[in-house]
């Protein structure tokens, strides 16, 4: 899931240096020492916001049993939404024809679903900038991503009682065969190159607009009846009209039962949509104007 939902504020601040001057006296009784020589410290980056987020993603045993817990309570869900042919994870609006005799499917958004590339967001924190299509595109170049704990377990068992895992993604239609041969590596069940729904995927009689994934979801339900979807932003399963903090909620409201039955989040706190909502969608505002947006957002009353 990459692209607009998946650009995030990692704020780059100015990066300062300050010189030091040793003065340490000459060693006593050698007349030919050099004096001390002024030394200049190496540049070091400021402190960055993403930087607990990372760290959690990265280090803690927190992070893992959610993951884990996740897909293991969606393992013991799978034969129930296998069971009864009327079930269908795709939104009544998305959904355009009968689910009847289609073979069963599950969507998986990519980055932070399936997908850990906590290294690359890592690599941001270490050098003080934000995601760029440049850097993104070398990383996903470099096919090293490591499977969320519990995904290839839960596939492997999908897939096994003739589940087709489809990968709708915001990574972009020419980076497929570098995710293709990622998700291959680490385990993953991968049909065939048409299980991945990249950004940029034509969708006959619908208009996509920017990084939404609602056309994409409606030609997956064409030829699969979806069971299961999963990911780490709303939009992963349902369109996203309004993407304000009061647009989202009563979204989620809306569909709150579907969670832990049809629809399964796992957690990204390093970034996604929810933190635009905050500062109207204004990507093109100084990141320290975003970053106050984000203070003022904080809810200190309880």
């Amino acid at each position: 899931m990459r692209s607009i939902l998946l650009t995030f504020s990692l704020l780059a601040l100015a990066i300062s240096g300050c010189k030091r001057t040793d003065t340490a006296p000459k060693p006593a009784g050698d007349p030919t020492a050099k004096p001390a020589v002024a030394q200049t410290a190496a540049p070091t980056v400021a402190a960055n916001d993403n930087l607990n987020a990372v760290v959690w993603v990265q280090t803690s045993a927190e992070y893992k049993a959610v993951s884990e817990t996740i897909y293991r309570a969606a393992a013991d869900k799978l034969d129930v939404a296998l069971r009864e042919k009327n079930w269908d994870a795709l939104v009544p609006g998305e959904r355009g024809n009968a689910v009847t005799g289609l073979q069963p499917a599950v969507i998986m958004d990519v980055d932070e679903t399936v997908l850990d590339n906590s290294p690359y967001q890592a690599r941001l924190v270490r050098d003080g900038k934000e995601f760029d299509d440049i850097s993104w595109d070398q990383w996903v170049a470099e096919k090293k991503a490591k499977p969320l704990p519990g995904v290839v377990d839960f596939a492997k068992a999908a897939a096994a009682k003739g589940v087709t895992i489809l990968y709708l993604s915001n990574r972009a239609e020419h980076l497929q065969a570098a995710t293709l041969d990622n998700l291959r590596a680490v385990g993953l069940p991968v049909k065939d190159e048409s299980v991945f729904l990249g950004l940029g995927t034509f969708v006959k009689d619908c208009e996509q607009n920017g990084s939404e994934k609602n056309c994409r979801r409606k030609s997956a339900g064409q030829q699969y009846r979806v069971v299961m979807q999963f990911g780490d932003q709303l939009g992963d399963f349902v369109q996203i009209v309004a993407n304000t903090p009061d647009g989202r909620a009563q979204l989620l409201d809306e569909y709150n039962d579907w969670f832990g039955e049809r629809w399964w989040m796992l957690p990204n706190p390093t970034y996604g949509s929810w933190e635009p909502a905050v500062f109207n969608n204004a990507w093109d505002q100084p990141a320290e104007a975003r970053r106050q947006a984000k203070r003022e957002a904080l809810d200190i009353a309880r």
